[in-house]
Protein backbone atom coordinates (compact mmCIF):
# COMPACT_ATOMS: atom_id res chain seq x y z
CA UNK A 1 0.00 0.00 0.00
CA UNK A 2 2.88 2.35 0.81
CA UNK A 3 4.41 1.59 -2.57
CA UNK A 4 1.17 2.53 -4.39
CA UNK A 5 0.81 5.81 -2.43
CA UNK A 6 4.45 6.62 -3.12
CA UNK A 7 3.90 6.11 -6.88
CA UNK A 8 0.76 8.25 -6.85
CA UNK A 9 2.51 11.09 -5.02
CA UNK A 10 5.55 10.88 -7.30
CA UNK A 11 3.24 10.89 -10.35
CA UNK A 12 1.54 14.04 -9.04
CA UNK A 13 4.91 15.74 -8.54
CA UNK A 14 6.00 14.85 -12.06
CA UNK A 15 2.74 16.13 -13.58
CA UNK A 16 2.99 19.36 -11.54
CA UNK A 17 6.60 19.84 -12.63
CA UNK A 18 5.67 19.33 -16.30
CA UNK A 19 2.79 21.80 -16.02
CA UNK A 20 5.06 24.42 -14.43
CA UNK A 21 7.80 23.95 -17.01
CA UNK A 22 5.45 24.23 -19.99
CA UNK A 23 3.51 27.15 -18.46
CA UNK A 24 6.59 29.41 -18.38
CA UNK A 25 6.71 31.85 -21.28
CA UNK A 26 9.25 34.65 -21.63
CA UNK A 27 7.18 36.38 -24.33
CA UNK A 28 5.08 38.46 -21.96
CA UNK A 29 3.40 41.17 -24.03
CA UNK A 30 2.59 44.31 -22.07
CA UNK A 31 1.54 47.21 -24.25
CA UNK A 32 2.61 50.61 -23.00
CA UNK A 33 2.43 52.89 -26.03
CA UNK A 34 -1.15 53.30 -27.22
CA UNK A 35 -2.16 55.39 -30.23
CA UNK A 36 -3.95 58.66 -29.57
CA UNK A 37 -5.58 61.47 -31.52
CA UNK A 38 -6.70 65.06 -30.99
CA UNK A 39 -10.28 66.07 -31.71
CA UNK A 40 -11.48 69.68 -31.83
CA UNK A 41 -14.77 71.46 -32.14
CA UNK A 42 -15.10 73.72 -35.21
CA UNK A 43 -12.81 76.76 -35.15
CA UNK A 44 -13.46 80.10 -36.89
CA UNK A 45 -11.64 80.53 -40.19
CA UNK A 46 -11.52 84.35 -40.11
CA UNK A 47 -10.04 86.56 -37.38
CA UNK A 48 -9.54 90.29 -37.07
CA UNK A 49 -6.34 91.68 -35.61
CA UNK A 50 -6.64 91.33 -31.82
CA UNK A 51 -9.54 88.86 -32.02
CA UNK A 52 -9.25 85.59 -30.09
CA UNK A 53 -10.41 82.16 -31.27
CA UNK A 54 -11.19 79.44 -28.75
CA UNK A 55 -9.93 75.98 -29.72
CA UNK A 56 -11.63 73.24 -27.67
CA UNK A 57 -9.54 70.08 -27.70
CA UNK A 58 -10.02 66.50 -26.54
CA UNK A 59 -7.18 64.00 -26.29
CA UNK A 60 -8.60 60.61 -27.34
CA UNK A 61 -6.47 57.73 -26.11
CA UNK A 62 -6.50 54.27 -27.70
CA UNK A 63 -5.70 52.67 -24.35
CA UNK A 64 -4.50 53.57 -20.89
CA UNK A 65 -1.05 53.03 -19.45
CA UNK A 66 -0.93 55.03 -16.23
CA UNK A 67 2.60 56.53 -16.43
CA UNK A 68 2.05 57.97 -19.94
CA UNK A 69 2.51 61.74 -20.05
CA UNK A 70 1.72 64.20 -22.83
CA UNK A 71 3.36 67.45 -23.86
CA UNK A 72 2.28 70.22 -26.20
CA UNK A 73 4.20 72.64 -28.41
CA UNK A 74 3.34 74.94 -31.27
CA UNK A 75 4.96 76.53 -34.27
CA UNK A 76 3.63 79.35 -36.44
CA UNK A 77 4.93 79.10 -40.01
CA UNK A 78 2.68 81.91 -41.37
CA UNK A 79 1.50 85.15 -39.78
CA UNK A 80 1.78 86.39 -36.22
CA UNK A 81 -0.27 85.66 -33.13
CA UNK A 82 -0.30 84.41 -29.58
CA UNK A 83 -1.38 80.97 -28.36
CA UNK A 84 -2.21 80.31 -24.73
CA UNK A 85 -3.61 77.49 -22.61
CA UNK A 86 -6.81 77.69 -20.57
CA UNK A 87 -4.69 77.94 -17.39
CA UNK A 88 -3.07 81.18 -18.64
CA UNK A 89 0.21 79.71 -19.92
CA UNK A 90 1.37 81.67 -22.97
CA UNK A 91 3.21 79.38 -25.37
CA UNK A 92 6.55 80.26 -26.86
CA UNK A 93 7.19 78.69 -30.28
CA UNK A 94 8.84 75.23 -30.16
CA UNK A 95 8.92 75.03 -26.35
CA UNK A 96 7.42 71.93 -24.72
CA UNK A 97 4.74 72.33 -22.07
CA UNK A 98 3.12 69.55 -20.01
CA UNK A 99 -0.43 68.68 -20.97
CA UNK A 100 -2.14 67.97 -17.66
CA UNK A 101 -5.73 67.36 -18.81
CA UNK A 102 -7.29 65.32 -21.60
CA UNK A 103 -9.92 68.00 -22.23
CA UNK A 104 -8.46 71.47 -22.61
CA UNK A 105 -8.89 74.79 -24.38
CA UNK A 106 -6.40 76.83 -26.34
CA UNK A 107 -6.84 80.50 -27.20
CA UNK A 108 -5.26 81.96 -30.32
CA UNK A 109 -5.13 85.75 -30.64
CA UNK A 110 -4.43 87.17 -34.08
CA UNK A 111 -1.72 89.82 -34.46
CA UNK A 112 -1.52 89.90 -38.24
CA UNK A 113 -3.54 91.05 -41.25
CA UNK A 114 -2.08 88.20 -43.33
CA UNK A 115 -3.12 84.58 -43.45
CA UNK A 116 -1.99 82.78 -40.29
CA UNK A 117 -1.19 79.12 -39.73
CA UNK A 118 -0.40 77.43 -36.44
CA UNK A 119 0.83 73.87 -36.04
CA UNK A 120 0.12 72.32 -32.65
CA UNK A 121 2.03 69.15 -31.75
CA UNK A 122 0.97 66.74 -29.00
CA UNK A 123 3.72 64.29 -28.02
CA UNK A 124 3.45 61.38 -25.59
CA UNK A 125 6.21 60.01 -23.37
CA UNK A 126 6.91 57.25 -25.94
CA UNK A 127 7.66 59.71 -28.75
CA UNK A 128 4.38 59.33 -30.62
CA UNK A 129 3.17 62.62 -32.08
CA UNK A 130 -0.07 64.08 -33.42
CA UNK A 131 -0.24 67.31 -35.45
CA UNK A 132 -3.15 69.73 -35.41
CA UNK A 133 -2.77 72.41 -38.08
CA UNK A 134 -5.10 75.43 -38.12
CA UNK A 135 -5.31 78.29 -40.62
CA UNK A 136 -6.95 81.67 -40.16
CA UNK A 137 -7.61 84.35 -42.77
CA UNK A 138 -7.77 88.03 -41.96
CA UNK A 139 -11.32 89.30 -41.50
CA UNK A 140 -11.57 92.70 -43.18
CA UNK A 141 -15.34 92.66 -43.62
CA UNK A 142 -15.96 95.46 -41.10
CA UNK A 143 -14.10 98.62 -40.21
CA UNK A 144 -11.00 97.91 -38.20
Amino acid sequence: MKNVMYKIIMGCYIVAALVLVTACNDNLDIQQAYPFSIETLPVPKRLKVGETAEIRCQLVRGGYYQPTTYQIRFFQPDGKGKLEMDNGTVFLPNDLYPLEKETFRLYYTSASTDQQTIDIYIIDSFGQMQLLSLSFNSDRSENE
